[in-house]
């Protein structure tokens, strides 16, 4: 069995939401974004994309019977110092 976060490739919907996400959200705190911002039902199979303020993306999909969540960073960070 897969367990990577893989949208199946027959999957036509992609939305990203814009605005910055706290993280701190579980599934659930995204899918009433999904719901009440959006006006979409997060459970018809497609893709959501969150970002925070910094640089991560978190994905929310719902597939069958199972909610998948993932984050990952999406750019390394700046050295703010001036050092390497």
């Amino acid at each position: 069995m897969d367990y990577r976060l893989r949208p199946p490739p027959q999957m036509p919907r992609i939305y990203l939401y814009r605005d910055p996400v706290d993280f701190r959200k579980s599934f659930r705190g995204l899918a009433a974004i999904v719901e009440m911002e959006l006006g979409h039902n997060p459970f018809e199979g497609a893709l959501y994309a969150f970002t925070n303020r910094r640089d991560k993306i978190k994905l929310l999909y719902w597939e069958d019977t199972t909610v998948s969540s993932s984050i990952t960073r999406v750019w390394p960070r700046r050295n703010t110092t001036g050092q390497g």
